[in-house]
């Protein structure tokens, strides 16, 4: 059903409305870089027509294994189910949509993106300043000191060049690799990547959450992880410190406590000189604890570097990022697409430069309703002036615009690297 152009262009428009949400799939939604950016090509391949896509519809119906010959094919299906969320899958050996006509074992997947999810859910335990579903400028920071290591990581590691971050809609950030070498990764070698990668494992009931050197406390950490920590030292000091004041509570200086060595004397210095002045910042307290662990060295060198070691593994447990490991290790794992709406906020999913990620803000992200107001306002304000001139992507008269732009750069280098590939492969096999 058609959402009209209201008097009033302050209107709201609720995000759980299928009139809203059936506005925007027609209106908004970037179907032509979306598709190529999947597809990788002008005309539909199999990384697109093989490509499993499941939709939530109204009620919490689940609806997976659709697949579309084309994009048109696509868009008229996206409008006509109307989700409030839909999620991308891997290519398969065949058409998902044809499963239930091949044998047993049949459908399997064959390529995918590498993708990352860090959700700011798994920083609850560190994070002061908001709680639950809640996020803000300030607890962001974990998830942009999390972007810039693992997008330095896989660019500067591994050699990857086509990273889009997307902002989830809510409180957590999804990275999408497209290329061709991360696309033909296997399980095993996703899951190699991501443990090579993973540093925080552990639940909230463990309080050392980084093991990184194996059972030789004396070990030194891999160069990569050394870049990362060099990185780190300054978030630690700028979030957790300063922002966070993650050790201002008792709460927080006994996790911190918990985490270092267990020497008696030292720790419990600290703890009680903290009790007798419970103000202290965590600024102070973690010079407390610097200039306590700089006494060790001339007393007891190996001491002085276990705690050395562990104010390292302190650092990187408080900014290092969390990983969801499940969701990268399986190519069959399913993850919400860009662009779509957050069912909660209202907010499109939309493109994070990691260049610029500091800066982002999640509460100025566009919602569905802002989108349409803006659509609303400029249908009054251009009258049919409009019809006369080239026709414009309606989304190109809204702040969404920027988002969209970011997205066809990206898509653009993709499809550039694309085309050189198959052309290398052409003359390799023209020269053979």
């Amino acid at each position: 059903m058609p959402v009209p152009v209201r008097d009033d262009p302050m209107t709201d428009y609720d995000a759980s409305s299928p009139q809203v949400m059936n506005a925007f799939y027609r209106r908004l939604f970037p179907y032509r870089p979306f598709f190529l950016w999947l597809n990788q090509d002008q005309v539909p391949s199999k990384l697109f027509t093989h490509r499993e896509f499941a939709f939530t519809l109204a009620g919490d119906v689940y609806l997976r294994y659709n697949s579309f010959h084309n994009a048109d094919e696509f868009k008229k299906e996206l409008i006509r189910l109307n989700p409030s969320r839909f999620e991308i899958g891997p290519q398969y050996s065949a058409r998902p949509r044809d499963r239930k006509t091949l044998a047993a074992g049949a459908l399997q997947p064959q390529r995918r993106e590498l993708v990352f999810d860090i959700d700011m859910t798994d920083y609850d335990e560190i994070r002061t300043c908001c709680t639950d579903k809640k996020i803000c400028k300030r607890c962001w920071g974990y998830i942009a000191a999390a972007v810039k290591v693992l997008d330095y990581a896989l660019r500067e590691t591994f050699g990857y060049k086509h990273l889009l971050w997307i902002y989830s809609g809510r409180r957590g950030i999804h990275c999408w690799i497209s290329d061709q070498s991360a696309l033909d990764l296997n399980d095993d070698q996703r899951k190699s990547l991501v443990t090579f990668l993973e540093v925080i494992k552990g639940g909230k009931e463990q309080a050392k959450k980084v093991n990184i050197r194996g059972n030789k406390d004396e070990a030194d950490l891999h160069p990569v992880l050394n870049v990362a920590l060099e990185n780190l030292k300054q978030e630690f000091v700028r979030l957790v410190l300063h922002d966070q004041d993650c050790f201002a509570t008792e709460r927080g200086w006994e996790a911190l406590l918990n985490i270092l060595p267990q020497d008696r004397e030292l720790i419990g210095n600290l703890r009680r000189d903290w009790q007798k002045d419970p103000t202290r910042s965590s600024v102070n307290k973690w010079g407390d604890l610097v200039s306590a662990v700089a006494k060790l060295q001339g007393k007891n060198q190996l001491l002085f570097k276990k705690y050395e070691r562990a104010m390292q593994d302190v650092i990187l447990q408080y900014t290092y990022p969390r990983i969801d490991s499940e969701v990268s290790k399986h190519r069959n794992h399913l993850l919400k697409s860009p662009f779509c709406i957050h069912p909660g906020t209202g907010r499109v999913c939309v493109p994070v430069n990691p260049e610029l990620v500091d800066d982002f803000d999640p509460d100025t992200v566009p919602t569905v309703g802002e989108l349409l107001n803006q659509l609303d306002k400029a249908a009054m304000e251009n009258g049919d002036s409009q019809n006369s001139q080239r026709r414009t992507e309606e989304y190109e008269q809204t702040s969404l615009k920027p988002y969209v732009e970011m997205f066809e750069k990206h898509v653009a280098a993709v499809l550039r690297d694309s085309r050189n590939a198959k052309r290398s492969v052409k003359q390799e096999s023209m020269e053979f």
